[in-house]
């Protein structure tokens, strides 16, 4: 039996955390579903300093191969510690949805209506699928809407995955940090399948 995978960075552990409809086994070995149960929900207000604790990480564990480390330090608005106040105020214009192992919440997706604005899953989950099924709820969620197309401005270090994901690159542009600092990203766009009626 593998050693289960301790987390203890920056996580709070959530009790009575409510189950979307929607369950993803992501175990790919022969352990019951229930050791690796992957659901996702609407972020709440709560989760917002678990969610920016996340989005460190996650940037923290980039290499400095494709921005400086200078351009990755203004990425997490120069944090090493969370604060949910910058996801606070982006929770009041976007949609945030979170993916949650067990008591712990490893990753989200942030989006308004056709467009995805964050992916973000903890180093220690990559590669899984998560953000894979992030992503394919939000272009079910816009597909759900009527939207036939969906956008995402991709760092340099997602454009493979959003390729695989059926994103083609549209152009490489300049994106402005919130503390000024310019780097380049790749504006992508998604064809959905139409709902059928």
């Amino acid at each position: 039996m593998p050693t289960p995978q301790v987390v203890v960075i920056y996580f709070l552990e959530i009790p009575n955390i409510p189950k979307s409809k929607q369950v993803y086994n992501l175990n790919t070995s022969p352990e019951p579903m229930s050791a690796n149960e992957i659901s996702f929900r609407s972020a709440q207000e709560t989760d917002a300093w678990v969610l920016s604790a996340i989005h460190i990480a996650a940037i923290k564990a980039l290499p400095a191969t494709l921005y400086t480390q200078k351009e990755l330090l203004a990425w997490r608005n120069y944090r090493d510690k969370p604060d949910g106040s910058n996801i606070l105020k982006s929770m009041k214009v976007e949609s945030f949805w979170v993916a949650i192992e067990g008591d712990f919440i490893i990753g989200f997706a942030s989006f308004i209506v056709d467009e995805l604005m964050g992916l973000y899953i903890h180093p220690k989950y990559q590669g899984k699928g998560i953000g894979r099924a992030l992503v394919q709820n939000f272009c079910d969620q816009a597909t759900e809407q009527g939207i036939d197309k969906v956008i995402t401005t991709a760092s340099l270090y997602a454009e493979g995955f959003y390729l695989r994901m059926g994103f083609t690159a549209i152009q490489r542009t300049p994106h402005y940090l919130r503390s000024g600092v310019v780097v380049p990203v790749i504006q992508m766009s998604k064809t959905l399948a139409t709902a059928p009626k």
